[in-house]
């Protein structure tokens, strides 16, 4: 029995390779999705069944092995590489001890470059088909980004979102059923398109900021490490400052999508330049202070950040629900310095620490706690002089000397360190 898995493109068969044609006309058994099973030509193959899940597609797989030999294809639309059932289900049949050959095929990435006219090879690609996505957080601003749609989230809501995030003025592309005969392509400012209904298979692009682009009331796509001290709402809670801030983040090279706990967060300043870097990820801000979690909340808002949470407690036992961090700042910790790392690490060994300290006891007790669990440490201090004027000169006055301690687990890659994901 030979086994194919075959991406059909666009939906239409003549956006389907020769090849995949070919094969599907000779085969004995199809497997797919109703609208894909469906939509095949009439007198392609034998036997169609229609089945969606992996482990149902490998039942039928195997009832037709112990019938005889022939060609299964199992269909899926656009690419075999691109968000595509192929990842779940090639699994299962190589433990089953079958080896399929895979035909990819246009995938509506470029299908709509192609409708659009422009190259697609330095698009940022997002799928919102089915999941939860935040299309604020994703959008990048220097490069067009890409929405597979789906599912809970169409272009609508993917417009409301940019539009609540301040954002309603970038210029989008939406098509609708891209390769069939009622194919739609729309064009405007994502603000047009919020209150509007598209169809269930379409896909969206977010062009970059465009230049002179306001960015919004969360200003996500104009804010850069080390943010002015006075964009944020600030009161009687101390807060880390602008230097020091832009420190910290050299320091933590923080990746998107990681998951980071802000431990003491104070005002917040810290937590929304963490939830700023890692975009699709998540920032769980942790404070003890009633007036201190207020402005965090209220520095959220500002800045339009729906990837960071508040957290109002005292570590460690505030941490203990939250889910496991890739990250870990520590800018104040109750004198729980020891309790909180060692709780980190239980949840994610190779976790990234990062504390700030201006006593040297707290300097003690971080390298104390992080090299305990075999972390690899390193020691900066930051010393930040500020020019003030005195008459018509001018003086520089000195801040307290901050010690920015960082660990990591031997071995475990630095963040920052280029990643790769399958498509």
């Amino acid at each position: 029995m030979n086994i194919f898995l075959i991406g059909t493109g666009g939906g239409s068969p003549d956006t389907m390779t020769a090849e995949a044609a070919d094969v599907l006309k000779r085969a004995s058994l199809i497997i797919g999705a109703p609208r894909l099973v469906e939509s095949l030509p009439e007198g392609w193959g034998g036997r169609r069944e229609a089945a969606i899940a992996a482990g149902d597609i490998l039942n039928i797989i195997q009832a037709h092995r112990a019938e005889g030999d022939g060609i299964v294809c199992v269909v899926f639309s656009g690419d075999t590489g691109f968000y595509s059932g192929t990842r779940s289900l090639l699994p299962l049949l190589r433990e089953a001890g079958l080896s399929p050959r895979i035909i990819p095929g246009i995938s509506s990435v470029q299908l709509l470059a192609a409708r659009l006219q422009i190259p697609w090879q330095d698009w940022k690609l997002v799928s919102a088909h089915g999941l939860d996505c935040d299309a604020a957080a994703e959008a990048a601003k220097d490069r067009p980004t890409f929405f597979l749609t789906g599912g809970k989230i169409g272009p609508a809501d993917l417009c409301r979102q940019l539009r609540d995030a301040g954002l309603g003025g970038r210029r989008v592309a939406i098509a609708e059923r891209l390769s069939y005969d009622e194919e739609k392509l729309h064009q405007g400012r994502a603000e047009e398109f919020a209150g509007k209904q598209f169809d269930s298979l379409s896909v969206m692009l977010v062009y970059p900021a465009e230049e002179g682009e306001e960015a919004g009331s969360g200003g996500a796509a104009n804010w850069r490490p080390g943010i002015d001290d006075r964009a944020f709402i600030r009161g009687e809670v101390p807060m880390t400052k602008q230097d020091v801030r832009a420190v910290i983040a050299g320091r933590m090279q923080v990746r998107e999508g990681d998951v980071i706990w802000d431990v003491g967060a104070g005002t917040g300043s810290v937590s929304v330049e963490l939830a700023l870097q890692t975009g699709s990820g998540r920032v769980y801000a942790v404070e003890r202070d009633p007036e201190g979690c207020l402005l965090i909340g209220q520095n959220r808002e500002k800045f339009g950040l729906k990837n960071l949470d508040v957290v109002e407690g005292s570590a460690p036992d505030a941490l203990k629900s939250l889910p496991a961090p890739d990250q870990v700042f520590i800018g104040g910790s109750g004198g729980k310095m020891r309790e909180i790392i060692e709780l980190a690490l239980d949840k994610n060994p190779r976790a990234r620490i990062c504390v700030t300290a201006i006593l040297l006891e707290t300097v003690s007790d971080a390298l104390g706690a992080m090299e305990a669990r075999g972390m690899m440490t390193d020691v900066t201090q930051v010393s930040v002089s500020t020019a003030r004027s005195v008459g018509k000169k001018h003086m520089m006055m000195g801040t307290n000397p901050i010690f920015i301690i960082t660990g990591q687990a031997p071995g475990a890659k630095a963040s920052g360190d280029e990643q790769t994901s399958e498509g």
